[in-house]
Order: structure tokens, then sequence, then C-alpha cells
């Protein structure tokens, strides 16, 4: 009969069997050694080299205006709403003009008035002057008369004083004239603003483009410019030529210069990239914040070319533009290359 293994025969042979695997892994480095960091190896070469600077903004048309009313009011008509597309000189709006009307009828009536006044004066000076010169004969001839003892000194000396009196109201009807004139002119003035300040009761279209923002509803009221800042109603944009408008920080500003190539990337569009021109460059900072944590910036305009992004055009639209106003936007301004740099990439 075969004899049976005993357990401890077993056992010790197991040990022995692990023992010698765990010498042979560690000698191959499988266990017991730390794991290495990986590397990437890159073969030095010459490459186009670009420095870049970032930024990030808004898009806003490259032509807005904004549009207040000359004259405080309500407003009785609108005849446009956001985003219609205006040609210059078009009828936007209408401010209440009744109280104007009124101001233009009373000043006019004033001005008749003045005119009525003028051609008085005017009546009167001749009358003056046709007394003045009857007045001046008569003391011509007593005069002429006194010097051959025809005549009394008495009636020399009224001769005199009824010349001096028609000369002297000669002299005051025509200051008479001079003054209604004057008030005359006046009138004409006040009557030329007030015809002026009718018209300026309808709004229209400064520029040819797209309604980009509409402020006010027809019966708001709303104040001129001729009282503050005055009440903004609408703008009108050129969407056509849009642009993007960023902050820069003060370190990087001084390498940004106009024309400068950038790549802009819209969120609204992901994963593109459109092209953008710097066409200017502020020269006074905006500053933010106050103490240790104020911010100095300057705001950097860069133009989207229009033929980075011809394939998200619309035929027939007129004034169309992919982008809207206030789109967020990140803008890579390439300020310098570099060609046949001797590089390796960062990550190698």
């Amino acid at each position: 009969m075969k004899k049976k293994r005993t357990p401890i025969k077993i056992i010790i042979g197991l040990v022995v069997v692990i023992i010698i695997v765990l010498a042979i892994a560690r000698k191959q480095g499988w266990i017991g050694q730390e794991r290495g960091t990986p590397v990437t190896v890159e073969k030095a070469e010459k490459r186009t080299l670009i420095e870049i600077v970032a930024a990030s903004g808004k898009i806003q048309p490259e032509v807005e205006v904004k549009l207040s009313p000359d004259l405080s009011g309500e407003v009785v008509e609108l005849h446009v709403k956001e985003g219609d597309y205006v040609q210059q000189g078009d009828f936007l709006a209408k401010i209440n003009p009744e109280i104007y009307v009124s101001n233009y009828e009373r000043i006019v009536a004033s001005l008749n008035m003045q005119k009525a006044n003028l051609a008085n004066a005017r009546a009167r000076l001749a009358q003056t002057k046709a007394q003045f010169i009857n007045a001046e004969v008569s003391y011509s001839r007593t005069k002429s008369l006194l010097e051959q003892n025809a005549v009394s000194q008495s009636d020399y000396d009224a001769a005199r004083a009824s010349f001096l009196v028609a000369q002297s109201e000669v002299e005051a009807a025509e200051q008479s004239v001079k003054s209604t004139e004057f008030s005359v002119k006046s009138a004409e003035a006040s009557v030329k603003e007030a015809r002026e300040n009718l018209t300026k009761t309808s709004i229209f279209s400064p520029i040819e483009g797209t309604v980009s923002k509409l402020s006010v509803e027809r019966g708001e009221r709303v104040v001129g410019t001729s009282q503050f800042a005055g009440t903004e109603i609408m703008r009108i944009a050129r969407l056509a030529s849009m642009e993007v408008i960023v902050s820069v920080a003060e370190m990087d500003i001084v390498r940004v210069n106009l024309n400068d190539t950038a790549l802009v990337e819209v969120d609204a569009y992901l994963n593109r990239k459109f092209k953008g021109i710097v066409t200017s460059i502020a020269t006074s900072a905006n500053l933010a914040g106050v103490g240790a944590d104020q911010v100095t910036n300057f705001d950097v305009r860069i133009r989207i070319l229009p033929e980075s992004y011809t394939d998200l055009m619309r035929e027939g639209i007129k004034d169309y533009s992919p982008f809207r106003p206030g789109m967020s936007a990140t803008v890579d301004i390439q300020t310098k290359t570099e060609r046949d740099v001797l590089s390796v990439p960062i990550q190698a």
C-alpha cells in the first residue's frame, strides 16, 4: 500500500512555490516597485509659434444708433417692432403734438401782433415826419420874419418850440420802429423754433438698418433730450457688420496691435472658430473693483470677418447676421508669429 502524504508536507510545498513566484515577480519589477510616470517623447524640430492673448466679451453691431426724442410727451404712434428693417428717413414714431401745435399757434399770433405794431409804428413815424417838416418850415419863416421885425419875439419862440417838439417826436417814433422791428425778429425766431419743435414730434430713422432694440410701447410717456439724457426709445443697428468687444488686462494690452488677426469662438456655435481682426484699442482703461481688488482692463474691438461665416447667411433677408447683439464670445488674438523655430511641445 502507498503511504498517504501528510498535510504538513503539502503546506510546506505550497509555501515554497509561493516564495519562488514572489521572488521572480519582484525581480521582473511586477511588484515591490513604484509605477513610473509615463512621458511623451517628441522630436525637436522647426515649427511655427503663435503668441496668443485670450479674452472674452460680447458681440455687438459695429454701428448702432440709440434714438431718444428731442421732446417730451406721450408716444401716440409706433410704426416698427423689434427686428424690422428700416431705410434712412423712414417714419418710426410720433410724440403727441397737441401741446406743441398750441404753442406754435400762440407764437404765430404773437408774431402777427408784433407785425401790426410795427405797421402802426411806421405810420406814426411817417406822421411825425410830416409834422416835423411843417414845423421846420414855420420855424424858418418865423425866424426870417423876426430878423425883419415883422413878427414878435413870442411868435418866434412858439414856432421854435413847435419845431423842437416835432423833432423829438420824430426821434421817439424812429426808436419805436426799431424796437418793434426787434420784437418782430424775436417773434419770427420763436415761430421758427416752435415750427421745428412741431416737426420733432415725428421721429425718423437716421440710418439704414435693423431695429435691434425697442424700449417703449405706444401710450408711454418719454422724456426729451432737452431734459437730461432723455428716454431711449429704440436702437437701430447694421447687423451685417458685427464685432466682439473684449476686455484685455493691462499686462497683455501692450502686445495687442491694430490689424492683429484673431480667432473667435461663439458660445452659440460650438466647436467652430470664426476669423476676426482688431479694429480698435481703447486708450483709456476700465477700472473695476476698489482698493487691492481693483482690476485694470482695456476694451478691444474685433471685427468678425464675413467670409468666415458665409455658410450661415440666409438669402433674401436684408441686413441679416447669424450673430445677435449680446452673444458671448471668446477671442484668441494672435499678437506675434515666429516661423521655423526649433522647438518641442510643452507636454513633451
